[in-house]
């Protein structure tokens, strides 16, 4: 059996290595397991401590997909056996997650990311931390957890909540596809580079002078893909185009009334036709947690979004909702989730608490987090 990720160093002319991580199982469109984790983790940590290493690249087997997202077969069935209990592969499967994710984004080194293909849900809290953040015009980017019981977790609620005006609660509440070019818009890449020039990349990668001040090496770093991303076919931006219609159906103050909002919605526009529906098909319960962590972390630090997110996420594991939309998409892909409650009112604040409350003995398990 295949390691689910490969490591490999390569040497730069200037004597420094550059340490390689390569997603490697496209069957699951590189889908983000346990035990890919497990893997990574400690190696990132070890070439962080690596003077020898001056920067790290993460890219993914296969032309289909970066990463689409978390693995969640197992954890289905660890909800399926532990129900409101407590869950110790949920513990483990979202603790150690949202400390790779953390680790990316406060990596010291230059850390490229290729997100070539699909890219979601976990695979965008892998990319969204990098230093430099690639796309190519076949890149298809989403958070799509309205879907399936869930809520835009792995820093969602922090990178999110960055982007330029309402947009980011907008791709909460619908799951929206972007492209490369709203990838660029909404902050989510830095470049777009054609993906025939990846081995290119590669190449210049390893020809640049690195001088392990991590500062200027970035900076190199930056004006090589900059370089390389022009002539890119870069498709026009969805939310660009839409940003004042998205802002005005994201301004009302509650969910109820955006709600409203977006079932009235009438437009010709395929794309925000299909948005508004998402919303429609989606768990109340998480759209919900979505809106009320907007508004909850706007002030919060990256570490300390991390760690509401992973109390909610285990507060997700122990109701049911996670569970059906899992169960609808992935076990009987019957894809008619059936939500409970099944309408935003139903959702109470009781319901909604519920899900923030701690669910780990002692200390946090991201205490360490800074």
């Amino acid at each position: 059996m295949s390691e689910v990720v490969l490591f490999d160093e390569a040497a730069t002319t200037s004597g420094h290595r550059i340490g390689i991580v390569t997603l490697n199982a496209p069957a699951s469109l590189n889908a983000l397991s346990l035990p890919m984790v497990r893997l990574m983790l400690p190696r990132l940590q070890s070439w962080a401590q690596d003077a020898d290493i001056c920067a790290v690249v993460l890219q993914a087997t296969g032309d289909k997909a970066f990463c689409a997202g978390g693995d969640l077969r197992e954890l289905y069935q660890s909800m399926r056996e532990y129900g409101p209990r407590p869950n110790p592969y949920a513990q483990e499967f979202f603790g150690q997650e949202y400390r790779l994710d953390h680790l990316i984004h406060t990596y010291p080194k230059p850390f490229v990311c290729w997100g070539h293909g699909i890219v979601m849900g976990g695979g965008i809290g892998l990319m969204c931390g990098a230093s430099h953040r690639v796309v190519t015009p076949a890149s298809r980017l989403a958070m799509p957890e309205i879907g399936i019981g869930l809520y835009p977790d792995v820093g969602g609620s922090w990178f999110l909540n960055r982007m330029p005006g309402r947009i980011g609660l907008f791709l909460a509440l619908t799951g929206a596809q972007l492209n490369a070019g709203d990838a660029l818009f909404g902050g989510l890449a830095d470049v777009c580079i054609e993906p025939q020039r990846r081995l290119e990349l590669f190449d210049d990668l390893t020809q640049l002078h690195w001088s392990a001040d991590a500062q200027r090496d970035s900076a190199a770093v930056s004006r090589l893909l900059a370089r390389l991303a022009q002539n890119c076919a870069l498709p026009p931006s969805r939310l660009r185009q839409h940003y004042d219609a998205i802002d005005q159906l994201m301004s009302e103050p509650t969910l109820p009334e955006i709600a409203a909002r977006l079932r009235a919605l009438n437009t010709d526009d395929s794309w925000l036709a299909g948005a508004a529906a998402n919303f429609a098909k989606g768990s109340p319960t998480s759209a919900m947690l979505a809106h009320a962590l907007w508004r909850r972390v706007a002030r919060l630090s990256l570490a300390d979004v991390f760690r509401l997110e992973y109390q909610v996420s285990l507060g997700c594991c122990a109701h049911g909702e996670f569970t059906e939309g899992i169960r609808a998409l992935l076990i009987d892909k019957d894809r008619q989730p059936r939500w409970n409650p099944a309408t935003l009112e139903g959702v109470t604040p009781d319901l909604l608490n519920d899900h923030f409350m701690p669910r780990h003995a002692g200390a946090h398990p991201l205490a360490d987090l800074r």
